[in-house]
């Protein structure tokens, strides 16, 4: 175990993130979402929440910043504008490893569906609240 990652930084995770490139996408699902079959990579993280995975992802990786909206939500079905706690949670999280607010845009949820089955891996969480399902957008590390 290194100093500075978790339990959650497993080999899977660790290899998915480093082979991202500049503006690839990363799903990060709840145990609701069918992230066996629409993964074209899949990292299960069945002992973590979606915050916990979401920080364990942002910790080594930064958001996309040469794009509107590198930081997406699934809209509630029946009520879009609706937030879910777990998704105001996330907004923290992405906050505070960005150190600005980057506020989450919407899709909606078939749209997300399509979307995340594009991504270039799912992150599969053990999240168990309803609507815990973000996609972000791998940004550059720069040097400094």
């Amino acid at each position: 175990m290194r100093k500075t990652l978790t339990k959650l930084h497993t080999p899977d995770l660790l290899h998915v993130l480093a082979s991202m490139g500049h503006g690839d996408e990363l799903a990060l699902v709840d145990c609701h979402f069918p992230a066996v079959s629409n993964a074209r990579r899949l990292v299960r993280l069945d002992g973590a929440n979606l915050p916990d995975a979401l920080s364990a992802c942002l910790q080594l990786m930064p958001l996309d910043t040469f794009v509107k909206d590198p930081a997406l939500r699934m809209e509630v079905s029946d009520a879009p504008g609706d937030i879910p706690e777990v998704q105001k949670i996330c907004q923290q999280v992405i906050d505070k490893w960005e150190g600005r607010h980057v506020p989450f845009a919407r899709i909606e949820r078939q749209a997300f569906y399509d979307r995340s089955c594009q991504a270039f891996a799912i992150v599969a969480s053990g999240e168990q609240r309803t609507y815990g399902c973000i996609i972000v957008k791998k940004g550059v590390v720069t040097a400094g």
